[in-house]
């Protein structure tokens, strides 16, 4: 499917499938968007700690850059293993530069590091950070729980609603540890009880700009 690169409010960079009139980040602002959700919202329960990182939707690599940056100052081995089934390329990487666009020291050596990492093998990226990509369909992912925290960052239920159901729920549900959490943009009133009806807890946030609402969920601790 055709991808192109177009700029967010807020200067960063997306990619946009024109035929699905879908973005991988929101217009009103991909750096913002990914802070709001996956770091403020998520990585914030987190210090001084392993944290063991599942994203559905490995995408750009941002939400990936965005915690390997935040993990020293939090004092946080990160374990992140990011689930992508149609990987970017390295001209459409190359040109989101979200190493330069995040405006902090190392962050073009990290973002290329992540990229460049190979597929289906552990690297340890940084003493703080160590990452996992596997080429896979989310419909195919399982796991025992083992997972601290999810982002979950797929495409909109509006043009993949196969992604928002009970039974891909109920692997991130089986995925996590006790006491764990995941975190989306999304905000759907199906979503909610998609979440609900295999075993979340489901809180509504506040969203990211655009957005007035979203949602993070928890496995319960028994």
């Amino acid at each position: 499917m055709k991808r192109r690169i177009v700029k967010t409010a807020d200067g960063s960079a997306t990619l946009q499938l024109p035929d699905w009139q879908e973005q991988y980040h929101s217009m009103h602002g991909a750096l913002q968007e990914a802070y709001h959700v996956f770091i403020s919202k998520g990585l914030d329960c987190y210090k001084n700690s392993t944290v063991r990182i599942l994203e559905m939707g490995f995408g750009t690599g941002l939400n990936a850059l965005i915690s390997l940056l935040e993990a020293p100052s939090r004092k946080l081995q990160i374990s992140y293993t990011g689930l992508e089934a149609y990987p970017v390329t390295e001209a459409e990487w190359t040109a989101l530069d979200y190493g330069n666009a995040l405006q902090k020291r190392d962050a073009p050596q990290y973002f290329r590091a992540l990229h460049k990492a190979p597929w289906e093998e552990v690297s340890q990226i940084t003493p703080f950070f160590e990452l996992h990509k596997k080429q896979q369909r989310f419909e195919d992912f399982s796991s025992t729980p083992c997972f601290d925290l999810i982002y979950f960052d797929a495409f909109g239920a509006r043009v993949q609603p196969d992604l928002w159901t009970e039974e891909i729920f109920g692997a991130m549900f089986a995925a996590l540890v006790p006491g764990g959490r995941l975190v989306t943009y999304a905000a759907k009133g199906s979503v909610r009880r998609a979440m609900q009806a295999v075993g979340f807890t489901v809180e509504r946030l506040p969203g990211p700009p655009g957005k007035r609402e979203m949602l993070r969920a928890t496995r319960p601790d028994a």
